[in-house]
């Protein structure tokens, strides 16, 4: 091969090294920092870039996005002396190209360990309930924290979160106890407010009915009270517009004499002093002379009527004295007591009939 066509081929391939090198394409939300003669000169901003091969360096790229880095679980001593274990996740972002690749030789470890200590500050003056209940306070001072120590190193902190926090085994079990205990607890208050309002309800519908049964009892109690008034006010109105003698109340009151001594557990009772003078009203009604209706007069003879009338009213008569006869009795079931002097029987009837009904009293 001839050598000056070797030559122009090493000098061809050595152009376009160099071109290649002088040419840099940085993509978007990307940096390079660039050192000419071993200091840093500029960074290559996205685009087309042009730099003096062999005299300038360029640096790795840096990703200007926000990024997401999860570290290990770290054990944290709590107030109460409680090791914890907790799983922090960092959301950062690289604001400053130059100071992350010169104040910082790692930021990434820089970032965690920073995480680790200011986490372990925060966590220390906290007891396991309120570290496990307080992760917003947590979040915020981690991030004001390492928001301030990373800001020379050209990042920003966005976010810190705790993704998890694991306290012992024999904690969780007695956490796990006291949360079983508190719900068992709220089951029973539950419970038991639901019997308390369940009697409340009873109770009340029990109130409202026997409130509406009384109710119902006194209207019916008060029309009650209202119809017998009304019947009372009827009878008795019609009692006095048909204007009753003594002579008909008298025979009334010697027929329901009889009833006072029907009952079974009657052993004293007293005829009031008024029997005799219905007897002798009666027998006087009888021996006067009353006025007839047509249809009495066509039916019955004078004669025949008065003899009627007079047998019932010594019936009546005999009926009675008997009965008080049976209660003066040693023997009797029963005991009389006159509350005033008898008048002799029949003083109004007439000499003819007398006899008559004297016979039948004796006999009674």
């Amino acid at each position: 091969m001839d050598p000056l066509l070797l030559a122009g081929l090493l000098v061809i391939l050595f152009a376009v090294f160099t071109v290649l090198k002088a040419v840099r394409i940085i993509p978007q939300a990307r940096a390079r920092n660039v050192e000419r003669l071993g200091r840093y000169h500029r960074t290559l901003k996205p685009g087309l870039n042009f730099v003096i091969p062999y005299v300038d360096r360029v640096y790795p790229m840096i990703d200007l996005r926000e990024q997401v880095v999860s570290f290990r679980p770290q054990p944290v001593i709590t107030e109460d002396n409680l090791v914890v274990e907790i799983d922090t996740v960092l959301y950062f972002q690289v604001t400053d190209p130059r100071a992350a690749a010169y104040e910082i030789a790692n930021y990434i470890q820089a970032v965690e360990q920073l995480t680790v200590t200011t986490l372990r500050n925060v966590v220390g003056s906290m007891d396991l309930e309120k570290t496990l209940t307080s992760r917003d306070t947590i979040n915020s001072q981690l991030r004001g924290v390492l928001d301030e120590a990373t800001g020379k190193w050209g990042i920003r902190v966005n976010r810190v979160e705790i993704k998890a926090i694991d306290p012992p085994k024999t904690i969780k079990d007695a956490m796990e106890k006291q949360m079983r205990a508190e719900r068992d607890k709220r089951a029973a208050i539950l419970n038991a407010e639901g019997q308390r309002q369940s009697q409340i309800l009873t109770a009340e519908g029990d109130k409202q009915s026997r409130i509406l049964r009384a109710e119902g009892q006194r209207t019916a109690a008060i029309l009650e009270a209202e119809g017998q008034s009304r019947a009372i006010d009827q009878v008795f109105q019609a009692v006095h517009r048909n204007d009753p003698d003594p002579k008909l109340l008298a025979y009334q009151y010697l027929q329901v004499l009889p009833q006072l001594a029907q009952g079974s557990g009657n052993t004293f009772w007293v005829i009031p002093s008024e029997v005799t003078s219905a007897l002798q009203g009666v027998s006087k009604a009888f021996t006067e002379a009353l006025p007839k209706s047509a249809a009495t007069r066509d039916e019955l003879p004078p004669s025949a009527e008065m003899d009627e009338e007079v047998a019932k009213a010594a019936e009546a008569a005999a009926e009675a004295v008997a009965d008080a006869q049976e209660a003066e009795s040693p023997n009797g079931p029963r005991q009389l007591t006159q509350a005033a002097p008898e008048p002799a029987p029949f003083p109004g009837l007439d000499a003819d009939r007398a006899p008559a009904a004297e016979h039948n009293r004796q006999e009674h």
